[in-house]
């Protein structure tokens, strides 16, 4: 059964780092596009990071450019979203997603993302 696996999540205080990991199994050819996305209680999943598999261009929303990086081990199949100086505000469920068979213009719409992780908590305390 193709799938996404998240791991890495877990508390840490503010200015800490967290590494989270995204490994794809079962799938017969490469994604396109794979990206993080999160969603704090009460507010509506948005995109963190997103990577081309071919190209490796790489996109980042605002609130964490220059913060975390989105990597990728093509002969993993894993994607990591590395996270230096979290803030309270980072606190979220952080989710893993794929985009396979579709083309992508713009790697942070959601929307365009097929296959999904079941997600991984982040907590960062003040």
């Amino acid at each position: 059964q193709a799938q996404l696996a998240e791991s890495g999540g877990g508390s840490v205080q503010a200015g800490g780092s967290l590494r989270l990991s995204c490994t794809a199994s079962g799938f017969t050819y490469r994604s396109n596009s794979m990206g993080w996305f999160r969603q704090a209680p009460g507010k509506e999943r948005e995109a963190v990071a997103a990577i081309y598999t071919s190209g490796g261009g790489t996109y980042y929303a605002d609130s964490v450019k220059g913060r975390f990086t989105i990597s990728q081990d093509r002969l993993e199949a894993t994607v990591y979203l590395e996270m230096n100086s979290l803030k309270p505000e980072d606190t979220a469920m952080y989710y893993c997603a794929g985009v396979w068979g579709r083309v992508v213009d713009f790697p942070l719409d959601m929307k365009k993302y097929n296959v999904w992780g079941q997600g991984t908590q982040v907590t960062v305390s003040s």
